[in-house]
């Protein structure tokens, strides 16, 4: 579970660490997930996600995570953007890699 203080600090723009636990047969094991998050949908509500990006192997990645899922571990904010005028920045999957850091100020 994200406790309700990391939970406000991740909004579009962020860069996060999410700590998934992943069952396998009969063991779970930890995956680390790092990128940047798109958006989130729902606010506070049982049903709200946030959406996180990252280039893997030179292909982008999109993980949809549900904001209270047992499943995740811990969320680390990495780093929190300084000015982001949207609150979705599904822009960002057009862009190049220095485009976005040019944008996003970071």
């Amino acid at each position: 579970m994200i406790s309700a203080e990391i939970a406000e600090k991740i909004k579009a723009g962020a860069k996060i660490k999410v700590w998934e636990k992943i069952k396998e047969a009969d063991k779970t094991r930890l995956s680390k997930f790092e990128g940047l998050v798109l958006g989130r949908k729902h606010g506070k509500e049982s049903g709200a996600s946030f959406t996180v990006r990252a280039t893997v192997a030179g292909v982008g990645v999109e993980k949809i995570y549900p904001l209270h899922s047992p499943m995740i571990d811990k969320v680390e904010i990495v780093s929190s953007p300084r000015k982001v005028s949207r609150s979705k920045i599904y822009y960002i999957r057009t862009r190049s890699k220095k485009e976005t850091r040019q944008k996003l100020g970071a």
